[in-house]
């Protein structure tokens, strides 16, 4: 049976309470809760959207990557699966719009970078198939843009460059694109590239040490110039400054029972949001200040039913929503902050 965790803001009262939705019925994950409370003080930040999708009978296959395009207000799934549309596109009240397929095949990691002027979406494609292990852009109706990689031909080379499963990526408003590459293939390595695609800096060697990676799995930045890395086999978060790639520093004392899986950060800057696969989890840390990264601190989290399995999250940067990309339960849920947030990062 499904178990389903409640954290209680005091210990003075209990609340507990289950609601039922019909999308939730045909999924094996999700029909049966037990509830467990945990009289753990901590701060409530957000609460479940059961109306998002409007229709969830569209998740056809495993869903892997989510990503918001806060200027025109859709949210993109990457899912997997044989004889079904690889990508689907909703509004963000969770209305379909459409889906497309073209030149995708495994999807892993998405990302919307779109402006006033663009609408534009990157997926990083793991298949073995023609168009795997390539980074990938496209318009918002599908049309192929542009291919960073050997489609179809792994490799750890740089001229041209080559990925291994390559398993998110990250891009700036200036264009500057991150490429965590990859998801236990042959490299382990974050690529900084400018927006002609050139290398800027990279960290590229396996290991333990400041700097390496086993199995370098989200990316994102912050308000601050810093990147951050879910280093998710050394279960850990290592930060770099933006413009030199120099090493600034990394969190291990959160994730001693699961590596991070997915890192964003609140509009605000005030939390980062980690998703841990295995643990059916999501943390809210406290942001560290500018000049110090110091240790990872909890402040909030979400315990999802067993084996829901969040993979890859994403937050809409106007209005601080989580979309959470869950390949156990099938489906992306979303979740909406209690109090309204003032974007201050990235809007």
């Amino acid at each position: 049976m499904a178990r389903f965790w409640v954290c209680v803001a005091g210990a003075g009262f209990f609340l507990a309470f289950l609601i039922l939705h019909s999308r939730f019925c045909g999924s094996p994950v999700l029909r049966n809760f037990t509830f467990a409370v945990s009289w753990r003080t901590e701060k409530i930040l957000y609460r479940l959207d059961v109306g998002w999708p409007k229709y969830p009978e569209y998740f056809t296959g495993t869903t892997f990557c989510v990503t918001v395009d806060s200027v025109n207000g859709l949210v993109y799934i990457g899912q997997r699966g044989d004889n079904i549309p690889k990508i689907l596109v909703f509004t963000e009240d969770g209305y379909f719009l459409r889906a497309w397929n073209y030149t995708v095949d495994t999807p892993h990691g998405i990302f919307a970078a779109s402006t006033l002027y663009e609408q534009s979406v990157w997926i990083t494609d793991v298949g073995s198939g023609f168009f795997g292990h390539t980074v990938k852009k496209y318009s918002s109706f599908g049309d192929l843009v542009q291919v960073l990689g050997t489609p179809g031909k792994k490799g750890t080379g740089l001229n041209p460059l080559q990925f291994d499963n390559p398993a998110e990526l990250y891009v700036e408003d200036t264009g500057d694109i991150y490429i965590v590459d990859g998801d236990g293939g042959l490299n382990n390595r974050l690529i900084k590239l400018s927006q002609d695609f050139m290398i800027l800096w990279l960290h590229g060697e396996n290991g333990t040490g400041p700097a390496k990676f086993n199995i370098p799995h989200s990316v994102t930045l912050d308000s601050a110039g810093r990147v951050w890395v879910a280093d998710r086999g050394n279960k850990r978060i290592q930060v770099f400054d933006k413009d030199t790639g120099e090493w600034l520093g990394a969190w291990n004392n959160c994730f001693t029972e699961e590596g991070p899986s997915s890192v964003r950060f609140t509009p605000d800057g005030k939390y980062l949001i980690v998703a841990q696969l295995n643990l059916s989890r999501l943390s809210f840390v406290a942001a560290p200040p500018v000049g110090s990264i110091g240790e990872c601190s909890v402040i909030s989290t979400i315990q999802l039913a067993d084996q829901v399995l969040p993979h890859l999250l994403e937050v809409d940067r106007k209005t601080g929503a989580v979309y959470v990309a869950e390949i156990g339960a099938k489906q992306v849920q979303k979740y909406v902050p209690l109090n309204s947030y003032v974007p201050s990062f990235g809007s």
